[in-house]
């Protein structure tokens, strides 16, 4: 395992981008937001980046106390990696940094790799309350956790339990909402993003 790499700078900015600052680290804790995942689930869900890096930020994640491995319980059998406590501290950081970055992400590009569970975090920054929302798009189906305190952010798929409100919307719209063009009670009030469910968060949808 290689060293840290620093600033050298007395200064809690420089300080977090020492643990951070590197390329894909930031995503890596986007995707364990969803709680503990195999390796393999982290490699398909970060298109473009080598197993070798992958690797290496695991190991560095770990040792800087951000992540922890552990094995599954028979028959699975298989390691995953997930947050810490330290860890889920950086869900504000990305949620900031997705707002600043809602600017630079313009039409879709041809070579653009997407996720339905990328829209999660730009879709909790939209909900307030707390519950469960299941989500269904063109690209599959997740589910988030507003106002979970502990856990999972997410998850990918139907939601475990019965939610508290079904969004059904298309490429076009989450895009929209996704880069700020369009906020969610808008796309709702148009008829863009279906809303099913008699939960607090469905009814507060319904009524903005």
């Amino acid at each position: 395992m290689s060293p840290r790499r620093s600033y050298d700078q007395y200064c809690s900015a420089a300080r977090a981008l020492d643990l951070v600052g590197d390329r894909w680290t930031l995503l890596i804790v986007r995707e364990l937001l969803a709680g503990p995942r195999r390796y393999t689930d982290l490699h398909a869900d970060l298109p473009g980046v080598s197993t070798d890096v992958l690797a290496s930020r695991l190991k560095d994640m770990e040792r800087d106390g951000l992540t922890t491995r552990r094995r599954l319980s028979p028959p699975g059998a298989a390691f995953v990696y997930e947050l810490t406590g330290r860890g889920r501290e950086l869900l504000p950081v990305l949620q900031a940094l997705g707002t600043w970055g809602q600017a630079e992400l313009g039409e879709r590009r041809p070579t653009d790799a997407v996720r339905a569970h990328w829209f999660a975090l730009p879709l909790l920054r939209c909900l307030e309350g707390q519950g469960v929302v299941e989500v269904r798009l063109e690209e599959g189906e997740f589910h988030v956790y507003v106002g979970a305190e502990k856990g999972p952010v997410y998850g990918e798929g139907p939601a475990p339990v019965e939610p508290d409100a079904r969004l059904v919307l298309d490429a076009g719209t989450w895009e929209a909402v996704g880069r700020g063009e369009s906020s969610l009670a808008d796309a709702v009030r148009d008829g863009r993003i279906t809303v099913s469910g008699e939960g607090t968060l469905a009814k507060a949808l319904r009524e903005a």
